[in-house]
């Protein structure tokens, strides 16, 4: 069946997906419920938040994620897998050999959309429900939020991209077209200023972990506001994030470092004080292989492990044995071997293979330097299916990432940044919280500052776009300057659309 474009899946998505044109699919009515019948009662609203929620952290079918195709299409990780073709969409990311048929970009777009969908479907509906009127309040905050994060990604990723407000008469799905990236960013920022005031400043970690806060909605901003060089404005929002003091006390939403760095990625660790924007993962998903895409489970736990691994020692590690994916490249590991995150980030593999302590398989790309952070233990092994359901969180914004973009944001606002100023401390808030000496707010430290501590996290690419670094530093990659800055626009999206190719992909937007 000829894929459709993204306005007629989205419109599709609470009633039925169809996979195959070979035989009609035979509903009868009255067990279907429609969005019409739906929506009625306050529960109905909670089931359609949290279908906005699980798009949020939606993984690809294929086993990958936004933060896997960040991390292959920097300079520190490989795709890795088992061969040049295993989960195609890393392998053509990695050698920036993608075009508009063949890329992970379809993912991206699908998953801004569809969430995007669920949101103004949500938005249209909730205005009529019955229910507590600070409740409703909320569930449109967080809603609108989300959003907010969805038209980032797509104008971060794409830059041309449609603006859809409410639900699309399907008379007009072939008749929207894009708008300006200024317009996009103008809707992002009003979304989230509309959402921070409905949104709660924390949340019970026990019942409501990973649901969004004001502290969330700002970072945010503040991320967005940084990605537009609108320097003094995104420093403003961090600061009520970071708080009066970076380092040694919470913020007015609790924020504050967690004194261990490797335990960030400790299960028992989910909600922690550093976290701001976690996707939520989950052992008890059962998802399994029909629909890989669709469980709970980190993927990435499975994807980062080492091929064929098994202890020689009892003192071994305890990785979960997986396919290898994201390794690290020898240059990264010479960046990051002397720091002090290093255990936590690499998982030497080829020296415990020559110490005699492990053995594992080498994949393709393989360096022996795997990704360790959301690497799944034995230990954490869900009974059913263990490779799709390790219950490791994924951060999508945390405190560490928020102080150092607040110093990059006062130093490029012309802020003092010497010893004792706010984006002094901010620096080496970071660096003291793994015993690192404080060091002079430049640009170049907080590029390498924030390299050592987010690696593997989904960052080090659009920082290098942002920078205007990626065109030399990814050149050996296939990267070519003035086209691989954004994605192609799936072509699936250009058809009998009025959408347009971007001019980077030889398009007119």
């Amino acid at each position: 069946m000829k894929k459709k474009n993204f306005l007629y899946f989205t419109a599709i998505v609470l009633s039925v997906t169809l996979g195959s044109c070979k035989k009609d699919l035979e509903v009868n009515p009255q067990d279907r419920i429609t969005l019409d019948n739906y929506y009625k009662t306050q529960a109905d609203a909670f089931t359609g938040l949290v279908a906005i929620y699980d798009r949020f952290a939606y993984q690809s079918g294929g086993l990958y994620d936004k933060s896997a195709v960040m991390s292959v299409a920097g300079d520190d990780q490989l795709a890795g897998g088992g061969g040049p073709s295993d989960i195609n969409d890393l392998q053509v990311m990695q050698n920036y050999t993608l075009n508009a048929s063949t890329g992970p970009q379809g993912y991206l777009w699908s998953r801004g959309y569809s969430g995007i969908y669920r949101v103004n479907v949500l938005l249209q509906k909730i205005v009529d429900i019955p229910m507590d009127a600070t409740l409703k309040a909320r569930y449109i905050a967080e809603a609108k939020a989300m959003r907010a994060a969805f038209y980032f990604d797509l104008v971060t990723f794409f830059k041309n991209v449609p603006i859809i407000e409410g639900t699309v008469d399907p008379k007009d799905l072939y008749n929207v077209t894009q708008a300006a990236p200024a317009a996009v960013y103008a809707y992002v920022e009003k979304d989230l200023a509309d959402a921070i005031p409905g949104l709660p400043n924390t949340v019970p970690a026990a019942t409501e972990g990973g649901r969004l806060t004001k502290g969330a909605a700002q970072a945010l901003l503040g991320k967005v506001l940084l990605y537009q060089k609108k320097w003094q404005a995104a420093a403003d929002q961090f600061a009520v994030v970071n708080g009066t003091a970076p380092g040694v006390s919470p913020s007015v939403y609790g924020y504050k470092l967690i004194p261990n760095f490797g335990d960030l990625w400790k299960p028992s660790n989910k909600f922690n004080s550093e976290s701001i924007i976690e996707f939520v993962h989950s052992n008890k998903s059962n998802g399994n292989w029909s629909a890989a895409g669709n469980s709970e489970g980190n993927l990435l736990s499975i994807t980062t492990g080492p091929r064929g691994y098994s202890k020689t020692l009892a003192t071994a590690p305890d990785y979960f044995s997986g396919y290898s994916f994201l390794v690290f490249t020898k240059s990264f590991f010479d960046f990051i071997h002397f720091d002090p995150r290093n255990a936590a980030t690499v998982a030497n593999l080829d020296s415990l293979q020559t110490n005699g302590i492990a053995k594992y398989t080498p994949g393709y790309n393989n360096t022996g330097y795997f990704f360790a952070k959301y690497m799944g233990l034995t230990t954490q092994a869900a009974a059913n299916t263990p490779e799709l359901n390790f219950g490791i969180d994924e951060y999508e914004i945390r405190l560490a990432d928020t102080y150092l973009m607040e110093a990059e944001a006062l130093m490029n606002a012309g802020a003092a940044v010497g010893a004792g100023s706010r984006a002094y401390t901010l620096l080496n808030a970071v660096r003291a919280r793994v015993g690192l000496n404080p060091v002079a707010v430049t640009q170049a430290n907080i590029e390498k500052e924030r390299r050592l501590e987010l690696a593997g996290e989904g960052q080090r690419f659009p920082d290098l776009v942002r920078w205007g670094k990626a065109a030399t530093t990814l050149a050996s990659k296939g990267f070519i300057a003035g086209r691989h800055e954004v994605f192609p626009i799936p072509q699936g999206e250009l058809n009998n659309t009025k959408i347009e190719q971007n001019k980077e992909w030889g398009g007119t937007k």
